[in-house]
């Protein structure tokens, strides 16, 4: 009998195949299992996840996220696509986040997700290694990157001051505000149902209001 699921593993990342004509319970039951006899195997490296095979929505791709993290003591930094075009524009606007938001002083790193209405706040900007899900927030004087979804509630520039932004991998805030003006999200029912293709997304304020843009390296440079 073929496996439900294919674990493949790179140096900083891990891949799995699944099946399409098995039941979505059946894959996270086996992979759970692949995790837990090879837990020595894999230990506990910050890497990024990707899937193929089938088509998930939101709550299979939390189930597969929590599957992996319960079995093993892997950090999982976020989820990201097997678009390589993508993926590459992606990692070119990190490095430019992460040159123009150096850590230690002016700068604090959390790894690991907020998740059952956890609230994170902090004195400075904020860097968080995982997801911000649905009923938790993180709160900022300056800027929030997530890399990883942003489920919750972000509030960055709490400090009045301006050019605060919030950035994520993927974004599908219930609130978000940064300094005085809030953002509506007119797309919220896509949230738990089939999504279209994820995009890394920054909110800033222009034109006193908040927007969404594509994370680029263009788009860095304004601020």
């Amino acid at each position: 009998m073929k496996d439900a699921v294919v674990i493949k593993s790179y140096q900083n990342g891990i891949n799995l195949i699944m099946r399409e004509d098995v039941p979505f319970e059946q894959i996270t039951e086996e992979l759970s299992a692949k995790f837990r006899s090879s837990r020595s195997f894999f230990g506990n490296a910050d890497v990024a996840l990707s899937y193929e095979g089938r088509q998930l929505d939101h709550k299979q791709e939390l189930a597969l996220v929590d599957a992996v993290r319960l079995s093993s003591d892997l950090n999982l930094v976020c989820v990201v696509g097997k678009d390589e075009e993508t993926n590459r524009r992606y990692i070119k606007a990190i490095q430019k986040v992460q040159q123009k938001l150096p850590l230690g002083s002016e700068g604090q790193l959390h790894k690991g997700s907020l998740k059952n209405r956890e609230v994170l706040e902090t004195e400075s900007s904020i860097i968080i290694l995982g997801d911000v899900y649905p009923g938790s927030a993180v709160m900022s004087p300056r800027n929030i990157i997530v890399l990883g979804g942003l489920y919750g509630e972000a509030y960055a520039g709490t400090d009045g001051g301006e050019g605060a932004y919030v950035a994520a991998l993927e974004m599908e805030p219930e609130r978000l505000k940064i300094g005085d003006f809030k953002y509506k999200n007119n797309n919220r029912q896509t949230k738990w149902g089939i999504r279209s293709k994820v995009q890394p997304k920054i909110a800033h304020v222009k034109n006193d209001k908040i927007v969404m843009e594509p994370l680029t390296k263009e788009i860095l440079d304004t601020f």
